[in-house]
């Protein structure tokens, strides 16, 4: 066939696997859900903007309900479930409002299958919000809600926050969604002057240095119940693995064996191994295992090529991603725990690393020079099984993906101009937020 003909089938090809991952992760059929503003009374009030902008957010970027626009909704808006009047019947069998009713947000314009709704107040000097859900596709209000809850808090920007998180996590939690509120990122920052770990919640607030080392600190992994991280340390001394608590900074005991490089460490689901890439047995790097403490280490591959960061499926615990340059320019691998059933994931275009389970243990994000864009670093994400993938980012480099615990956000690094900042993207290309200003910034892990 010319290769012209042949060239709108290919793209075509594409097009259907980039569709179908894409569709596994950010499904299109979402069901809709109407937030109209809540009110406050008294105290509550002046807390009211940010309550609403919270939940708000928090329901956007979980990406499990599409939010009715705003402008459509009707003049009325419940604040309890007493304020919905049934219609009656008029002289010639038309429903007559009486109040706000369940078609008003089901119906045409609003065209929802959900409706939030609430107020919030104050009682005994703390902050209280009632905040119901319902299905306004029910015929009446009692089969319609489907809860209510109140939440409470301190009387302040804190409190308020906190009780529009707990509303939101609520409502996501009935679609099998997962709020980011409480997760943290991990990542290598050089604004102290030397390249350290610091961290910062999942939105891009509260950065923090973690390490003190004054030395170069490098692929920070989380272990699955977020309680230590691993990362490579350069500058003391052979490269070395450095293991510390993720929330006082302690240092806890690894044993690093006795080689010129031991680095990019990863943890085993149950937190009692470490994978990592060291040159234990003579150059070049091959991979490792050993217990969390360093003891009992095995080796996995043995082949004369370097091979670097080995991640842990967190879903099974037996399969490993890695990037490997046994065939040439650097590929991303996948194999057993015990080093067997090796496969080449990459084609063996361009050069592959970065490699990131995705939390449900079937897609891996990772970054390549192949694409749209041959020789420049995007993000990609790839389905294991079938090795179909989708090209994520386009434009500025972009490395180091990293996913959210929600299993729809990844945070990553762009380059632009000379600056190396951390941004957030949706697992379908939208919502990018850069999340770092300050320095460079690199090599995120997402707590799990």
């Amino acid at each position: 066939m010319n290769k012209y003909l042949l060239l709108p089938v290919l793209l075509a090809s594409l097009a259907a696997q980039q569709a179908d991952i894409r569709l596994s992760i950010i499904r299109p059929d979402r069901p809709t859900i109407a937030l109209p503003d809540l009110r406050g009374t008294g105290e509550a009030q002046p807390l009211m903007n940010g309550i609403n902008s919270k939940i708000f957010s928090e329901i956007e970027q979980a990406a499990v309900l599409k939010i009715a626009p705003k402008g459509l909704y009707p003049l009325t808006v419940p604040q309890q479930p007493s304020d919905f009047k049934a219609p009656t019947v008029g002289p010639n069998r038309q429903p007559l409002s009486q109040g706000p009713w369940l078609t008003d947000w089901s119906g045409a314009p609003v065209n929802s299958n959900y409706l939030a709704f609430g107020y919030a107040t104050v009682q005994s000097g703390r902050l209280a919000l009632f905040g119901w859900l319902y299905d306004v596709t029910q015929k009446d209000t009692q089969n319609a809600q489907v809860f209510g809850k109140v939440y409470f808090g301190t009387l302040n920007e804190d409190g308020a926050k906190k009780v529009a998180l707990e509303f939101a996590a609520d409502i996501l939690a009935r679609f099998g969604g997962k709020s980011l509120a409480g997760s943290r990122v991990f990542f290598v920052s050089d604004r102290s002057g030397a390249k350290e770990i610091w961290s910062m919640d999942y939105d891009g607030a509260n950065q923090k240095q973690m390490t003190f080392y004054r030395s170069t600190c490098i692929s920070p992994a989380i272990s699955k119940d977020n309680t230590k991280i691993a990362f490579t340390r350069i500058g003391a001394g052979n490269p070395s693995i450095m293991v510390h608590t993720t929330d006082s900074g302690r240092k806890l005991n690894f044993s690093n064996p006795q080689a010129t490089m031991n680095a990019t460490p990863d943890f085993t689901p149950d937190g009692n191994q470490i994978v990592f890439s060291s040159t234990l047995g003579g150059s070049p790097a091959n991979l490792y295992v050993s217990g969390a403490d360093g003891g009992g280490i095995r080796r996995l591959t043995s082949v004369r090529s370097i091979e670097v960061e080995p991640k842990v499926n967190p879903k099974s615990g037996n399969e490993i991603v890695f990037v490997s340059g046994r065939s040439g320019k650097a590929q991303l691998y996948r194999m057993n725990l015990d080093g067997t059933d090796i496969e080449r994931l990459t084609d063996g275009r361009g050069e592959a690393s970065n490699p990131s389970w995705h939390p449900d243990g079937q897609f891996v994000a990772f970054s390549w020079t192949a694409g749209l864009e041959p020789g420049n670093w995007s993000i990609f994400v790839m389905d294991v099984a079938s090795k179909k993938y989708v090209q994520l980012t386009t434009g500025a480099r972009s490395e180091n993906p990293a996913w959210g615990p929600d299993g729809r956000h990844l945070v990553f690094s762009r380059t632009v101009g000379r600056q190396v900042q951390l941004y957030s993207i949706l697992a379908d290309g939208s919502q990018l937020k850069q999340l770092t200003f300050t320095g460079s910034n690199e090599k995120p892990a997402w707590t799990h």
